[in-house]
């Protein structure tokens, strides 16, 4: 039996992913395969490479991980997001997707030629950097003589890897929105205008997820808040507990990898 897990783009949201998997992995749910864009790459990627959920958020909080999704204020040109490679290392020393624990397929888009790319081999760290390589921030990252830059921009929800490969799919998104009746900044605007383009196929891809945790108005917090960084993880992990007691798939998934 075979159950895949999808996790959604989303900036600093992505924590969301790391308080869902520990909800799994403390119910006693293994998942066979890993499929993520941007955050949700590195949050799959520790999970994929064996690193604790709860340990996960410590990493993030401790070195600012999500630091190099922050735009530079008054910066004139394009950042280079290869500077992460170092800090990554730490914590994926051998560098290869083909050998991480568990199969991870990462999502980036690929520039030179306007499509999405799926990575199931090669090099670790830099498909995680092209998958959260946000363009008009960073510079695209180079792979085979194509420019590659954030999975987002084609595929936010990446669950088409894990298809007639699993048994059964979880999705975890983080970008729910909550109706608004007006906006008062121009921030906020662009803000929900970008969760609504990231989120237009959403309603399509969650037919293809026997479950789909997505935490209420988690869309609404900024990308780059890393003051929320504990508060997404606990409140994305009670959402993900709620969602595991009251499913009977679940109930019943738990039972036979029990007495498996």
């Amino acid at each position: 039996m075979k159950i895949g897990i999808v996790l959604s783009g989303g900036g600093i949201r992505g924590i969301a992913h790391l308080g869902i998997l520990k909800a799994f992995m403390n119910a006693g749910i293994h998942f066979s395969m890993v499929s993520g864009t941007s955050a949700g790459s590195i949050a799959g990627a520790f999970y994929a490479a064996g690193i604790d959920p709860e340990e996960g958020l410590n990493i993030f909080i401790k070195t600012k991980l999500l630091r190099f999704i922050r735009p530079a204020i008054g910066s004139l040109g394009l950042i280079n997001i290869e500077n992460t490679a170092e800090m990554l290392k730490e914590y994926f020393p051998h560098d290869r997707i083909e050998e991480l624990k568990t199969p991870l397929t990462i999502c980036a888009t690929n520039f030179s030629e306007g499509v999405a790319t799926y990575f199931t081999e090669g090099p670790l760290i830099r498909a995680i950097q092209a998958s959260s390589c946000i363009p008009g921030i960073f510079r695209p990252i180079m792979i085979d003589n194509q420019m590659y830059v954030d999975g987002g921009i084609l595929n936010n929800f990446p669950v088409e890897p894990l298809l007639n490969h699993c048994d059964y799919i979880i999705g975890s998104s983080c970008n729910h929105l909550k109706p608004v009746e007006k906006i008062s900044k121009i921030t906020q605007l662009m803000q929900r205008a970008g969760i609504m383009s990231i989120n237009h196929d959403m309603e399509v891809k969650a037919k293809y997820c026997d479950l789909l945790i997505e935490p209420k108005g988690m869309g609404e917090i900024n990308t780059f808040d890393m003051k929320k960084a504990e508060s997404i993880y606990w409140v994305a992990h009670e959402e993900a507990l709620k969602a595991i007691k009251q499913s009977e798939l679940i109930q019943e998934l738990i039972a036979q990898q029990q007495h498996g």
